[in-house]
């Protein structure tokens, strides 16, 4: 390679579309990075899509990104569009990638949490040796924190704040959650209690998934890595540490990047640790 070339990398979520643009430049061991997206992924498609033939494709022109030297695509959507140039990955594989990448570590086990699913990978000197996946229950993803904190009417930021005396709820099903959240506001407990209770949920329904993963290390990212108390009692309940990425919600776009560079032996990145 010479000079410099730039690669996008899309994460086409079911509820956010992740895009990451990244720079590589000669005789460099780091991509630098150069615009981080997230799209509501309905108004992606209406706006940035266009039909060609029976495939769509993106309007790049429209969303504003320059002509790229690599384009990679994973996630929910990656089969359905064409990507002039472009090549589709696996989303364990983008996120396996983007997690290596950003942490610098080859041994891990990764947690995902993402707005509809949940992902857990485990890691053994860079390769993926074992990984189970949820896409049918959302009562350990985004979207119930999004539907518990609108019923507690507090902010996503906020409901984050709160992992003491959290009240049990013991409800496993998203929908049947709500209604007993609803019933705890009429007990009249605190709503600090409650929002901790909410995540603790989070964590109750990921401990036992992860019996069969065994490692000192947890890589937490996706949209629920953002909230520290869910990230703080996944840390007490499992004797673990946790590592979370610089940017958790981007890494499988980052992790696309990464595939576009050819390259995946770079130096660790900054790491947010609980």
């Amino acid at each position: 390679m010479s000079g410099q070339q730039t690669i996008c990398g899309i994460d086409l979520g079911s509820r956010s579309v992740k895009i990451a643009l990244m720079l590589q430049k000669a005789g460099e061991d780091r991509l630098e990075l150069l615009r981080l997206e997230s799209l509501d992924t309905i108004r992606f498609y209406r706006e940035y899509g266009r039909k060609q033939g029976e495939k769509l494709v993106v309007d790049f022109e429209a969303l504003g990104l320059p002509v790229v030297d690599h384009l990679i695509s994973t996630g929910y959507g990656r089969n359905t569009l064409e990507l002039a140039g472009g090549e589709a990955i696996p989303e364990l594989k983008a996120h396996v990638l983007g997690a290596i990448y950003q942490t610098g570590l080859t041994d891990f086990t990764l947690v995902d949490l993402g707005g509809q699913d949940s992902k857990i990978i485990q890691v053994r000197k860079g390769k993926m040796v074992d990984f189970l996946t949820n896409d049918k229950c959302a009562a350990s993803s985004g979207r119930y924190l999004e539907n518990m904190a609108s019923i507690l009417d507090v902010s996503l930021e906020e409901l984050g704040q709160y992992a003491d005396a959290p009240v049990e709820l013991n409800s496993t099903c998203a929908v049947f959650g709500e209604s007993e959240l609803i019933g705890k506001i009429v007990e009249g407990f605190p709503i600090a209690e409650l929002a901790a209770g909410v995540n603790a949920t989070i964590v109750k329904r990921i401990l036992p998934l992860l019996r069969s993963f065994a490692g000192e290390v947890l890589v937490f990212t996706g949209g629920v890595a953002h909230n520290r108390a869910v990230g703080k009692l996944l840390e007490e309940g499992t004797g673990r540490r946790i590592v979370i990425p610089q940017e958790p919600q981007f890494n499988g776009a980052i992790g696309c990047c990464v595939r576009g560079s050819g390259d995946t032996s770079f130096s660790p990145a900054l790491n947010k640790q609980i």
